[in-house]
């Protein structure tokens, strides 16, 4: 059984929309195929612990989603086409990321007491002599699907105030002229904090794919060092491993040789 634990309901997220992502998975994941009748109201208010409105209103929300269907007097069905929520794509090429991103419109968030420098890691170069914090959720039809934490140079970020207050970040530093020696980008799979779940509006421990940028110039410095986190449910990296300008066949020859 699948109740929601006191966690959970302590936290600030709807208790609705824990019940939804739930299902989400579940006919992401193929344990409701197309077509499938699901469990029932009763049933899933018996098994996840909350109200018969609670249960209501995250069938709602996934109906709002075009995942499932109801049918008067029969209950309700997984539609036999669902589309794919993954809309986000990591790109894996700095022209690719800076397209994909270049457009955002962050909805910026202050922060009381924001850390002065970033936390650097192994073979992520040296600390600049001042940083400025910038906290952001990017939004796709008003709805939250990105946290970004941002160390920037501050000597960087004086050169351009008023369009770091206002745009996307790294768009901004790519076409600032600036020596830009090393540009890193590694991802991970998280799980959401209380903060981060509050945001992106996901339930306590939700999985999160998180993503951090770090920009050196030609002194090692960093001088862009961003945390970003992501919805996992929309969210995805795809790749091709043959060249695009290659035919398959050519390459599955060039190995034989």
């Amino acid at each position: 059984m699948k109740t929601l634990n006191s966690t959970e309901r302590r936290g600030k997220i709807p208790a609705y929309i824990q019940v939804a992502a739930a299902l989400r998975r579940r006919i992401e994941t193929g344990e409701w195929k197309p077509g499938e009748q699901i469990s029932t109201l009763e049933q899933l208010e018996v098994e996840f612990g909350v109200a018969r409105v609670t249960v209501r209103q995250a069938i709602e929300l996934l109906e709002s989603e075009s995942l499932v269907r109801r049918q008067q007097g029969r209950g309700t069905f997984v539609n036999d086409t669902v589309s794919d929520k993954r809309w986000l794509e990591l790109e894996t090429s700095w022209e690719m990321v800076l397209e994909s991103i270049r457009h955002n419109v962050p909805k910026f968030i202050k922060v009381p007491n924001p850390p002065p420098v970033p936390l650097l890691r192994q073979a992520e170069g040296r600390l600049a002599e001042e940083y400025v914090f910038l906290r952001s959720v990017q939004l796709k039809d008003g709805k939250p699907y990105g946290v970004v934490n941002l160390h920037l140079s501050k000597p960087v970020f004086e050169r351009e105030k008023a369009r770091f207050l206002k745009h996307t970040a790294l768009p901004i530093v790519a076409d600032m002229g600036l020596n830009i020696a090393h540009a890193h980008q590694v991802l991970v799979i998280g799980t959401a904090a209380p903060e981060i779940a509050e945001l992106l509006e996901v339930s306590l421990s939700a999985p999160t794919a998180e993503v951090r940028w770090v920009l050196r110039d030609d002194s090692d410095t960093a001088i862009y060092v961003a945390d970003i986190i992501y919805r996992s449910d929309c969210v995805k990296m795809s790749t091709d491993f043959f060249h695009p300008h290659r035919p398959k066949e050519e390459v599955r020859k060039s190995k034989k040789n």
